[in-house]
């Protein structure tokens, strides 16, 4: 049911029975809508929804309340009218295709410009020019475009038809029937077979597999190739393959309404006078292959067009560049300045021909359109003058600037793509990139936000240490002397191979937790049962060896940690779970998993055995200690915390474990609300939630795992090069404070080069006040006293600075960090150590690069860093607190957040992004990601262990964070390189062209007359000057790749737009306009009186316009010859080969075709007069050129390298 806000929203309304008030409907229709309506005539229908978009989070929520479906009931869910399983992605028929396709692209506004000039050209009298001079370059954009959505199109309709056409076993009165897919209705039942794809959204009902299980593939959903496990009711799938019992099956699915939510599914069963929950773990998605299972059923509740794949695949959000926005203004611009020449001219013509033209009008036929009176007369020829104007200088408007960009930006997207260098051999994954409008935006990146885990780190898990009842187990102790020893790779790890199930890659080192398992700890039982019972891993049996599928490294590591020291998990089922511990067999009822999401930040599970009821429960350590019980193991729990920041401080990943008992009444009690708030259809989450919070309370602490992730190959090189080469570097993740701090020291985020690392930790609003205070003033302190700047504090600030405290780490660890919350923590690092290892270190030795703000705030972003947590962020993050963070996080050279959620990863992005207008960058390789990658200019996906959400909602992905910064520092910089100088190049020529006509309005009594013949005009833009700036905008470097790596502030001038930005195109008009006038004014010079030896007269208008535009084409090819810095045989081919071309179609054009202007060039070439016109002209032009290219100052990029050169 919908309403219609204030704000024009669709709003879902609560009550039920309430009266739809629909909004009213729009009295005009665009003629797209029209002609959309006509083309979709041919397909079924389907009942009209109106939905609601939130754009910011892609979430589409249909405004019905509910969708209610009967199996196998054709004729009750025919009311409904919901989609059949006709799919059509296609937009064109052959009948609409031109139509449809020209209203699309004159919606783009420079096409319609073009067009309204072709129009104007079509009247006599206001045109000097025929048609075909806009024509031919209109026709050849439209049909290029044209040409490519043909194609586009036409594969569309290949998929649709063989997607249409596969067959599908569909159950019709009791028999199996085959039929293709686009006949698949809502509510039928249908079966599936091993390695077949899924027809559409389904129920799964039953199986081959024990227990109703089966095994599907997403990799068309999500990417994922990982096999993924559902499982169906144990009251359906006793029907097993029975089709007279499956036929007869009648029951009804109330369900929620299409959406494109990939992981979550409502709804509830009603069968047999019972209701059922139904969530996704029963649901198989329309593009998912079964896998490992023989067959299956299941039944219909989305098709076709409200499938969730086809849910999902409209339209993204669409990212543009800042060069584009630019060029939107410059175009603006550009159509003012015509408007200006065309008024001038329109003035000045009146004036010519109120002066001098009056005299001339006995000889022309005007009689209809001229006045009698001079006054009228000149009046009216001005006013058609300004539309003659308009249509002769219409090429001062680029028509192909936008077609050209697009070809140079899908040429640069393979380079990245076929880029080895960015090949990881390990996975055989390449870098690709996913879109081709963004390429020169990777050379303008300001920030950078990372993830932490499968980012920075390899998200490879090992199990490496734990804390159990206040006992900590991993380190080697030397028994002499009480010391730790290090590991080394001779440290030989303990021997499993007593255990049958042993994994013979798991290391473990301290012998005293195998010693307490063996001699039956009670809490190291616990411990491992704990781990072997609480998790959603799925055992199965691969060669007679014993595998998992985990949803996540964590669960993987630790369920392996388990089974290794002979806590084994063997079996799920619905209702129960299997374990072998030390050998023997113990089954656990299992009456209820409570789900693990990122707010909750735990699962548990509720186990029953031998009567007695637990709860099982892991989870973020802060959180656990936040539920445990209450003066309960004091000792404990103070000796694990020592444990927990220990291991953090090694930057292990912590999990805190723990349980509690439950009364059978109780349990019983609160199961009731549980089924009441997993049976609801709208907020079950949330209700879910608050059920959980509940029973998870008085817990019992157990201890804590210590996971290892390592850092991943090259971060700290990657870093330091990204920080030198201006990048601010902001890593956001989840993980606690200790743990984020020491890893940032470890990749060199938190280095010996800065004076103080501040931590952010309160928890009240006035905590953060003060602190965000405390910090800004020691900012300012350090600025106002050290005059070089704060790395004059390093290592001579006083402990009592800001009065927060003061730590001093011991080299390679941030283990010993104190923090005294709520007050500000400043760490002073005082060692030394090596950072970034190459040939720039000596330009380096200041210090890390500027960053992109720090000509606002001094040098001052070299010596700080800050560490804010999660709760503190939310604080930050409020509209009184914004101004005061942002004020101490841009003068810090690094920041990193906690304890962040996914949301707040997106906020901090638009916060800089808001403030600064500056260019950002995320990049992760988690669903968590997702929100933080779509949020920021440029979105970065690393395919790595969590999947392919990342990288499917990603704008380039890679597969090690290490290839960043050859994605930035090189393809970036050269693709915004190559941008910037195709587009100086291309409106200087195009100036240089068209301002001709201007100058030549002076000497024809600004008649419109042009200088060039029609045809040269028609095709200058077209086949003379297009290629060899294509080949410019592709092929150009400035510098090697591996210069570019090895001298990373060469990325510098793309922060500030220096190589493209309003100066320098009036630098390039005003050069184009400087071209044009010589162009011009020395050929006229010279032919105005000029006779040939023969005393035949030279200065006749061809023979000039062929003069004048011989030269322009010499010109441009110089011009591009002197700015191409590395050649290639493309730039060889189309450079030259378009000065060829020239000759070689003039030819043709005048002999052949015998145009207006034949033999004119024929002629000129044959007079010295040209040549000498010639020289004269290009020493004239060139010499400006090769000076001012001496000094280096049209290309910033070239003083940067200059400047860092021994």
């Amino acid at each position: 049911m919908c309403a219609r806000s204030e704000a024009v929203e669709l709003e879902v309304l609560g009550a039920e029975g309430g009266e739809a008030r629909v909004p009213p409907r729009p009295l005009r229709l665009s003629l797209l809508e029209l002609l959309g309506k006509l083309v979709r005539r041919d397909q079924p229908t389907a009942p009209r929804r109106r939905t609601r978009h939130n754009h910011r989070f892609r979430t589409f929520v249909s405004c019905e309340n509910e969708r209610r479906i009967k199996a196998n009931n054709r004729e009750y869910n025919a009311q409904f009218r919901y989609a059949n399983n006709y799919i059509k992605t296609s937009k064109y028929s052959i009948i609409t295709f031109l139509p449809l396709n020209l209203l699309e692209q004159f919606q783009r506004l420079a096409n319609f410009y073009f067009l309204c000039l072709l129009v104007l050209q079509l009247i006599p009298a206001i045109s000097s020019l025929t048609p075909i001079t806009t024509a031919i370059p209109l026709i050849g954009v439209l049909a290029l475009t044209a040409v490519k959505d043909a194609y586009d199109d036409f594969q569309r309709h290949q998929n649709d038809s063989q997607v249409n056409h596969r067959r599908a076993k569909t159950l019709r009165n009791g028999k199996l029937v085959e039929e293709k897919w686009a006949s698949v209705q809502v509510g039928d039942v249908i079966r599936l077979e091993n390695d077949q794809f899924v027809a559409a959204d389904i129920l799964l009902l039953s199986s081959s597999e024990p227990n109703g299980l089966c095994y599907i593939e997403t990799a068309e959903l999500d990417g994922e190739t990982n096999l993924k496990c559902r499982q169906c009711l144990l009251e359906t799938a006793a029907m097993g393959q029975d089709d007279a019992q499956l036929g007869a099956f009648d029951g009804e699915i109330v369900c929620e309404t299409p959406n494109n939510l990939l992981n979550k599914f409502d709804g509830t069963l009603s069968w047999r006078d019972q209701h059922f929950s139904l969530d996704n773990d029963k649901i198989l998605l329309r593009g998912c292959v079964l896998r490992n299972t023989s067959w299956c059923y299941g039944v219909v509740v989305f098709a076709g067009k409200d499938t969730k794949l086809m849910q999902n695949s409209g339209k993204t959000k669409f990212k543009r560049t800042s060069i584009d926005r630019l060029l939107n203004f410059l175009i603006i611009g550009i159509v003012l300045f015509l408007l200006s020449m065309c008024v001038f001219c329109t003035v000045a013509c009146g004036v010519w021909e109120w002066l001098v033209g009056r005299y001339f009008q006995v000889y022309l036929p005007w009689d209809t359109l001229v006045p009698a009176e001079p006054a009228s007369g000149a009046i009216v020829i001005a006013l058609l003058v300004f539309f003659s104007y308009a249509i002769v200088m219409n090429t001062v408007v680029p028509i192909s600037l936008y077609v050209s960009v697009e070809v140079i930006r899908f040429a640069q997207s393979f380079l990245i793509n076929w880029d080895e260098k960015m090949y990881y051999e390990k996975t055989g994954t390449a870098a690709k990139a996913r879109t081709t409008t963004l390429n020169e935006e990777l050379g303008q990146i300001q920030y950078v936000f990372s993830d932490k885990t499968g980012t920075l780190t390899q998200n490879i898990m090992t199990f490496n240490k734990c804390s159990i009842g206040g006992l900590c187990y991993g380190d080697i102790v030397d028994e002499n002397t009480g010391e730790t020893i290090e590991l080394t790779d001779s440290t030989e790890p303990l021997d499993f191979s007593d255990n049958p199930e042993y994994e013979p890659e798991f290391k473990f080192f301290d012998a005293k937790l195998q010693k307490a398992v063996r001699r039956g700890d009670r809490n190291v039982y616990d411990f491992f049962r704990l781990l072997a019972l609480c998790h959603t891993v799925m055992p199965e049996q691969k060669n007679g060896r014993l595998e998992y599928q985990a949803q996540s490294p964590d669960e993987s590591a630790l369920v392996s940690a388990a089974r290794n020291f002979g806590f084994v998990f063997r079996e799920r089922s619905p209702n129960t779970i299997t374990i072998e511990v030390m050998g023997k067999t113990e089954v656990y009822e299992l009456l209820c998993i409570l789900d693990f999401n990122n707010v909750r930040k735990r699962m548990s599970v509720i186990l029953k055995k031998d009567g007695e009821i637990r709860l099982y429960t892991k989870g973020a350590d802060n959180v656990i200690y936040d539920r445990l019980k209450r003066s309960h193991q004091e000792e404990v729990r103070s000796k694990t915390q020592e444990h927990l920041n220990k291991f953090a401080g090694e930057g292990l990943r912590t999990l805190a474990l723990a349980w509690r008992p439950l009364e059978e009444r109780g349990f019983a009690e609160w199961k009731r609300r549980h089924q009441a708030a997993a049976l609801a259809l709208r907020d079950r989450d949330e209700r879910l939630d608050a059920i959980y919070e509940e029973i998870e309370t008085d817990l019992i602490l157990i201890g804590v795992t210590a996971i290892e992730d390592k850092l991943q190959d090259g971060v700290p090189e990657t870093i330091a090069n990204l920080s030198m080469a201006g990048i601010k570097i902001w890593v956001l993740t989840g993980d606690k404070q200790e743990t984020a701090i020491n890893i940032g020291y470890s990749c060199q985020l938190l280095t010996d080069d800065m004076a103080e690392v501040f931590v952010i930790d309160g928890v009240a609003h006035d905590d953060v006040d003060r602190q965000l205070a405390k910090c800004r003033d020691s900012i300012r302190v350090v600025n106002t006293f050290l005059p070089h700047g704060p790395s004059e504090a390093k290592g001579s600030r006083s402990e009592t600075a800001n009065g927060g405290a003061v730590a001093r780490p011991s080299p390679g660890r941030a283990a010993n960090v104190k923090l005294n919350a709520p007050a500000v923590s400043v760490v002073t690092f005082r060692w030394e150590h090596n950072t970034l290892a190459h040939d720039s270190n000596e330009y380096a030795s200041g210090g890390a690069a500027h960053a992109p703000d720090s000509h606002e705030h001094g040098d001052d972003s070299n010596g700080f860093a800050i560490v804010v947590n999660g709760h503190s962020l939310v604080h930050c993050l409020h509209p009184k607190l914004e101004e005061k963070f942002l004020d101490v996080v841009l003068h810090c050279r690094s920041v990193i957040c906690c304890r962040v959620t996914p949301l707040q990863k997106a906020m901090v992005v638009e916060l800089i992004k808001k403030s600064r207008k500056a260019v950002t960058l995320a990049i992760g390789d988690g669903a968590n990601d997702v929100s933080m990658i779509k949020a920021a200019h440029i979105g970065v996906g690393i395919s790595g262990q969590e999947g392919m959400q990342a990288v499917l909602a990603s704008d380039y992905s890679i597969a090690q964070f290490r290839f960043l910064q050859r994605l930035l520092l090189v393809h970036g910089r050269w693709s915004y390189y190559r941008m910037c100088k195709f587009l100086r190049y291309f409106f200087y020529k195009n100036f240089a062209f068209t301002v001709c006509h201007f100058w030549f309005a002076f000497f024809c009594g600004f008649s419109a007359q042009t200088v060039f013949d029609e045809m040269f005009i028609s095709v200058y833009n077209l086949f003379y000057t297009s290629l060899p700036v294509l080949a410019l905008g592709v092929f150009e470097q400035d510098v090697s790749d591996a210069t570019s790596l090895q001298f990373p502030k060469l990325y510098a001038p793309g922060h500030t737009s220096q190589l493209f930005n309003k100066t320098e195109f009036i630098k390039s008009t005003l050069h184009g306009c400087f071209t044009s006038l010589v162009l011009f004014l020395i050929p006229y010079g010279t032919y105005k009186d000029g006779l040939a030896p023969d005393g035949k007269i030279l200065s006749d208008h061809m023979l000039l316009g062929s003069v004048v535009a011989t030269i322009l084409i010499i010109d441009n090819t110089t011009q591009i010859a002197l700015d191409t810095t590395y050649w290639t045989v493309f730039n060889h081919i189309t450079i030259w080969g378009s000065l060829v071309s020239y000759f070689v179609l003039d030819y043709f054009y005048n002999y052949v075709i015998r145009g207006p202007y034949v033999g004119s060039l024929t002629v000129a070439l044959t007079q010295a007069t040209f040549w000498f016109t010639a020289v004269l002209t290009m020493m004239i032009l060139m010499v400006p050129v090769v000076s001012c290219s001496g000094y280096c100052e049209h290309d910033p990029s070239i003083v940067f390298f200059s400047s860092l050169s021994p």
